[in-house]
């Protein structure tokens, strides 16, 4: 019973996993396309083609530890209209992305839940839930705000517009803690990093819950 339960969670999970990173890497190419960078047109990235986008260990370290990447996005900043601004905002939509995901993936639960009861199952039920967790904690893992995270290109000229010293110590340090945070919860199996994000996880999965149910319960 238990092995059956393992596959049936791995056979939810893959898909939505690829899906969710996909879009993430897709979406950081397109909105540099829209500014100026033709990069990752180049190179074929501008596509859902999972081939093009999946990185084989950070696959595997989302699927088994809860966090992981996809192969980054080309961006060569030089190209785009407005470097110091535009970047921010090509690695904002990979973020911004996955929460719209998350709240779409709400939205289509509760319309199938209200309105077409019959198809709604466990499996289906399951399947939401884990695109929803995926796609809010690769959110905000990735506004994490240490390079080579989404978050450092965020928030690092905000950073080190007020703490200089700090962001560069950050740029130094900071992919070394974060990879060490990773290595303890391998070993130990505590995660550390998912420790850190479970507020926000919480903060952000209730508000879009909130939301929807307050606008299906209109009906």
């Amino acid at each position: 019973m238990l092995l059956r339960l393992d596959f049936e969670i791995l056979i939810l999970l893959i898909p939505a996993l690829i899906f969710s990173l996909c879009v993430h890497e897709f979406s950081h190419g397109i909105t540099a396309y829209y500014y100026g960078d033709d990069t990752a047109y180049k190179y074929g990235r501008l596509t859902l083609n999972p081939i093009k986008h999946l990185d084989p260990m950070g696959s595997m370290m989302l699927l088994f530890i809860g966090f992981g990447y996809a192969k980054p996005v080309p961006v060569n900043t030089f190209n785009l209209n407005n470097p110091k601004k535009d970047i921010v905002k090509v690695a904002a939509a990979g973020p911004i992305s996955n929460l719209i995901l998350a709240f779409l993936a709400y939205f289509i639960m509760y319309f199938i839940y209200t309105f077409i009861q019959p198809l709604f199952n466990n499996s289906l039920h399951f399947f939401f839930r884990i695109f929803i967790q995926i796609n809010i904690y690769l959110a905000i893992f990735n506004l994490i705000p240490i390079y080579p995270l989404d978050g450092g290109q965020i928030f690092g000229n905000i950073i080190s517009k007020y703490y200089p010293n700090f962001n560069q110590q950050l740029f130094i340090y900071g992919p070394k803690i974060l990879l060490a945070m990773i290595l303890i919860g391998i070993l130990s199996g505590v995660s550390i990093i998912s420790f850190i994000l479970q507020p926000f996880y919480y903060l952000i999965d209730g508000f879009f819950r909130l939301i929807i149910s307050f606008f299906f319960n209109l009906f």
